[in-house]
């Protein structure tokens, strides 16, 4: 039991945090997570009193894509101060446990960068109701999937996404953002199964009495679903300090102070969202300001963070490298601190921005099990292409991923391992937690899967499944996953779930996807497959599969380019597809395309 109250604990540790900023190895050493006892509820704990008479902005959105001069001006941005998200998150609270809302339901978040999502967001952490952050890319066949294995009972949506769940069955409540009626265009099935919804607005009316706080600090707060490999994608779980407490490590990393404005690029329902533009720059007060454009625009967007005075970043490699292909010189003057996450960054990227801003871009890692967990701080030296080093908090061990067997000596800054033992040389293993006093940022484990959390939580250890080489001073740095998940631009591609849905055409026997090498979007989705018998491997067939793909995946999936081969297999019957991603590498590396190929491009009417 904590002697001191949650939140005094949680300020606390913060405060110890701000003070160490300059000093990032005194930072590693000396900070230990509080003792937050048995009932802390981020929202009541630390929002609600960060925001108690504080008419500070907290939440800034803006719509790039709207004039501000022009005749819409007015609807431009959409803000909202820190005492009125509290006093509008009672509210909301209040509204949905009128409705029959209870702790332990889960809600679906199908919502993009509005500002009720994080209404709702702080009214269900206040109320015990359990977040399913969920991208607005996904189809029928995934929201079917996640209704059923998230036991969801609640769903929200905007009117240009509620009517996917029309053929999505469950005994779950719909809740509508700011849509009076089905849209244009809308099926009668459809119209009919809006009829059904409740209206967000309605919540307008509820109760603004203050919530009373009934969770425990063990209670599961938010889930997620990963992406699978050669399974269904598993779904994480993540507890009321897990997540929300875990995040301290996340704000130590990306160098958010108070007063700061932050800004990142990331579409609700994906973790990285939750992690900065929710927890970790309010955990310092920090304004939030969210860039909302139907189509990314560099140069506007620079401008944008100019104009809006932000001073603390985050943006994956992908936007870091657009910026740079528009040759975005001048740098938004209120800038700080840069930071990028998801894949390691390019060191001429890194280098160029430092040309032309001045700020080096400070990379950092961790999972959707996981809050930050490696990273460069503020003040430290930037590694081109590294990681960097395990933030506070964090204890990092690499681990042989055949034999299991320690790689190396726990490391300090001088290089030194556990034995003493001075080693100039270079480890390499995955990166994995030690669990003999289980890390405070890490999942509780996967939703409804003793199984898969046994085999993530095995020996001792929590494996990450992510390959790092360390060197002598500490630094790690990214090599590979140990199964052939890979992004695209920003967003991760399960080959398990690409190939299933390739297969279900009659042309297709077999296939095997991996991600081809690509300027602007890192990789994009190739499929190599094996025709079925009688199937011609032409230009025809290839249209075919690859409208078939457009039919069934979602954009971030579709695949780009594909080719009739004869699939690698091990001696068991495995498709090697190291292989084959190792012959988009070479063929990239070469500037050649591959010649029997087709591509998405070699089809006009398919083109985007």
């Amino acid at each position: 039991m904590s002697e001191t109250s949650p939140g005094d604990a949680f300020f606390a540790a913060r405060d110890h945090l701000l003070e160490l900023a300059k000093d990032p190895a005194r930072a590693r050493a000396e900070f230990r997570w509080p003792d937050v006892g048995p009932d802390f509820n981020w929202a009541h704990d630390v929002f609600d009193r960060l925001a108690e008479g504080n008419d500070e902005l907290a939440l800034r959105i803006i719509e790039t894509d709207v004039d501000p001069g022009g005749p819409e001006a007015a609807f431009r941005e959409t803000t909202r101060t820190f005492a009125e998200l509290k006093q509008r998150s009672d509210q909301v609270a209040n509204w949905l446990r009128a409705q029959g809302a209870k702790p332990g339901d889960v809600a679906m978040l199908m919502l993009g960068n509005r500002v009720e999502l994080w209404e709702i967001m702080l009214a269900a952490l206040k109320i015990g109701v359990v977040i399913l952050p969920t991208s607005v890319v996904l189809g029928e066949h995934e929201l079917i999937d996640r209704i059923e294995r998230g036991r969801v009972r609640w769903v929200f949506a905007a009117a240009e996404d509620a009517m996917k769940f029309a053929g999505v069955p469950g005994g779950y409540r719909r809740v509508g953002v700011g849509f009076d009626g089905p849209r244009a265009g809308a099926t009668q099935d459809q119209r009919a199964a809006l009829y059904d919804w409740l209206r967000y607005e309605e919540s307008s009316a509820g109760s603004l009495a203050p919530v009373a706080k009934t969770t425990a600090s063990s209670d599961p707060a938010l889930i997620y679903f990963t992406s699978g490999t050669t399974s269904l994608p598993k779904i994480v779980e993540h507890s009321h300090t897990s997540y929300p407490l875990g995040h301290l490590t996340t704000t130590a990393w990306i160098g958010v102070r108070p007063g700061d404005v932050h800004s990142v690029v990331s579409a609700p329902g994906w973790g990285k969202h939750a992690w900065s533009s929710f927890f970790a720059p309010w955990n310092v007060g920090a304004q939030i300001v969210v860039l909302n454009a139907a189509r990314f625009d560099a140069e506007r967007f620079v401008d944008e963070l100019d104009r809006a005075g932000v001073t603390t970043f985050c943006a994956p490699p992908t936007v870091w490298r657009m910026l740079i292909q528009h040759r975005l010189e001048r740098k938004p003057r209120g800038l700080r601190e840069l930071v990028s996450a998801g894949e390691p960054l390019n060191p001429e990227v890194i280098a160029r921005i430092a040309e032309w801003w001045g700020l080096e871009i400070r990379d950092g890692y961790g999972q959707t099990e996981t809050t930050a967990l490696i990273g460069t701080l503020p003040g430290e030296p930037v590694v081109p292409g590294a990681m960097g080093r395990p933030l506070p908090g964090v204890e990092v061990r690499l681990v042989d991923p055949v034999t299991g067997e320690a790689v190396g000596g726990a490391r300090t800054d001088a290089g030194i391992d556990a034995a003493g033992i001075d080693d100039a040389g270079v480890d390499e293993g995955e990166v994995c937690l030690p669990l003999d006093e289980r890390p405070v940022n890490l999942m509780p484990g996967y939703f409804g899967d003793d199984a898969a959390t046994a085999r993530a939580c095995r020996d001792g250890l929590f494996h990450t499944g992510d390959v790092a080489q360390r060197d002598v001073d500490g630094v790690l740095t990214f090599i590979g996953r140990t199964d052939d998940i890979f992004k695209s631009s920003d967003f991760k591609v399960s080959p398990f779930e690409v190939e299933s849905a390739l297969i279900e055409h009659a042309f297709v026997a077999e296939a095997a996807v991996v991600g081809a090498p690509d300027d602007t979007r890192l990789n994009v989705t190739k499929a190599y497959v094996a025709l079925a018998a009688g199937v011609a491997a032409d230009a025809e067939t290839a249209r075919a599969i690859l409208a078939h793909a457009r039919e069934a995946l979602p954009p971030y999936m579709r695949v780009r380019r594909v080719e009739v081969y004869e699939l690698p297999k091990t001696a068991s019957g495995k498709i090697r597809r190291v292989e084959l991603r190792q012959r988009e590498i070479a063929a990239f590396e070469a500037g050649e395309r591959i010649p029997t190929e087709w591509r998405e491009e070699d089809f006009p009417g398919l083109k985007a």
